[in-house]
C-alpha cells in the first residue's frame, strides 16, 4: 500500500508575516475610533469630489471651490436643523409624554387596536412587567433626544473632537486634487497600489450613485407620508415622515418598519383611521415600487439589497452611527472585489480550456 506523506514547512518568513498580520489587526482594533474617523473623512471627501471637479472645470480654483462647498453645506445643514429640528423635537417630546396615555386608552377599551389583536393575550402583554420596562426605556430615549439634541449630535460623531477631526481631515483630502489617491499610495504597498486606486475609483462612483438615489427617494417618501398623514389627521405626522425617510435606507423591510408606528397610532384613535393609514402606506409603497424607484434609483448599480441590509445592521452593531455611514461604502468596495475575483476566475477557466484544446 502506497503511503503519501504530506510535509508542512513553516519558514521564519511565514511566521513573521503571520505576526505582522496579527499585529496590524490588533492595532486597527485598538485604534478603531481613529480608523472610523479616518474612513468617515474619506467618504465625505469622496462625496464632494464630483462637485469640486465641476467647479474646477468652470474655472474656479480648487481651494476656493472646496471652501465654498463646505460653507454651502454648513449653511444648508444649519438651515435644515433650525427649520425642522424644533418641530421634530416638539413632537418627540409630546410622544414621550403621551405614551402612557395611549397604553391606558387601550386598556380601557377606548381605542381601535382591539380590531387587530386578541384581547386576552394582548392585555397580558401590556400589563406585563417586561412591557412596562420597554415603555419606560422608550420614554427615556425619547425624552433624552428631545432635551439634549446637542448631546445627541455629539454622541453620533463620537464627541466634539471626533467631529472636528472628521471635518479637518476630509477638508485636507478634498482640497488636494488627488488627495485620496495620494493617501492610498502612502498606506498601500506598491504591489497593490494600482489595483487599489482603480478599485476605489469604481467604488466611489457606485457610492455616489447610491447616495444620490437614496437621498432623492427618502425626500420624496418623507414628503408623501407627511402630506398623507396630515390630511388624515394622524398625530406626529412630521416625526413619522422623518422616520419613513430614514427607514428608506433599508431595502425591502424599511418601509414596512416605518409604517408600523403610524398604523398603531392610527388604530389608537379609531379602527377607521387605522385602516386608512394602512391604505395610505400601501398606496405610497405601490407608487414607490412602480414609479419612483424605477425613475429615481435606476442609477443604483451592483449593491444587492440583501448585502445592504446585512451591511447596515453589522455597521450599526459594530460602530453605531458612523458604522451606518460607512456600511454602504464598504459594501460597495466588497462588491467590486467579488466582481474582480469572479472575472479573474472566469479568465483562468477560459485559459485552461484553451490550453486543453490546444
Amino acid at each position: 500500500m502506497n503511503q503519501h506523506e504530506a510535509k508542512v514547512v513553516i519558514t521564519s518568513g511565514t511566521i513573521v508575516k503571520a505576526l505582522a498580520i496579527f499585529a496590524l489587526a490588533w492595532g486597527l482594533f485598538y485604534l478603531r475610533d481613529v480608523v472610523l474617523i479616518l474612513l468617515t473623512a474619506i467618504v465625505i471627501a469622496s462625496a464632494i469630489e464630483p462637485m469640486a471637479k465641476w467647479l474646477v472645470k468652470h474655472k474656479i480654483p480648487r481651494v476656493p471651490a472646496v471652501i465654498a462647498i463646505y460653507l454651502i453645506a454648513a449653511i444648508v445643514i444649519g438651515g435644515v436643523l433650525l427649520l425642522f429640528m424644533p418641530p421634530l423635537v416638539d413632537e418627540v417630546s409630546r410622544l414621550a409624554n403621551d405614551l402612557p396615555g395611549y397604553i391606558e386608552k387601550y386598556q380601557s377599551g377606548q381605542s381601535g387596536v382591539e380590531v387587530l389583536t386578541t384581547g386576552d393575550v394582548t392585555s397580558r402583554i401590556l400589563e406585563s412587567q417586561s412591557f412596562s420596562q420597554i415603555i419606560a426605556k422608550v420614554q427615556t430615549v425619547l425624552s433624552g433626544f428631545s432635551s439634549g439634541i446637542f448631546q445627541t449630535i455629539s454622541f453620533i460623531f463620537g464627541g466634539l473632537l471626533g467631529f472636528v477631526l472628521i471635518i479637518v481631515i476630509s477638508f485636507y483630502l478634498a482640497v488636494q486634487e488627488r488627495g485620496i489617491e495620494n493617501f492610498l499610495r502612502i498606506v498601500i504597498p506598491l504591489k497593490y497600489e494600482k489595483y487599489s486606486i482603480s478599485l476605489w475609483r469604481r467604488s466611489q462612483e457606485k457610492i455616489g450613485k447610491w447616495l444620490q438615489g437614496q437621498l432623492v427617494l427618502a425626500l420624496i417618501i418623507g414628503v408623501l407620508v407627511f402630506l398623507g398623514l396630515t390630511i388624515l389627521g394622524v398625530k406626529y405626522a412630521f416625526l413619522l415622515a422623518v422616520l419613513a425617510a430614514i427607514f428608506e435606507l433599508i431595502p425591502i423591510f424599511g418601509p414596512i418598519l416605518a409604517a408600523v408606528p403610524a398604523i398603531i397610532l392610527g388604530f389608537t384613535d379609531s379602527a377607521t383611521l387605522g385602516f386608512m393609514v394602512i391604505g395610505l402606506y400601501v398606496i405610497i409603497q405601490q407608487f414607490e415600487n412602480h414609479l419612483i424607484y424605477p425613475l429615481v434609483v435606476t442609477k443604483i448599480v451592483g449593491v444587492p439589497p440583501l448585502l445592504v441590509i446585512l451591511a447596515l445592521f453589522a455597521g450599526a452593531k459594530l460602530a453605531g452611527f458612523l458604522g451606518l455611514l460607512l456600511a454602504i461604502p464598504i459594501a460597495a468596495v466588497l462588491v467590486e472585489i467579488f466582481h474582480d475575483v469572479e472575472i479573474e476566475k472566469l479568465a483562468n477557466m477560459r485559459s485552461r480550456d484553451e490550453a486543453s484544446e490546444a
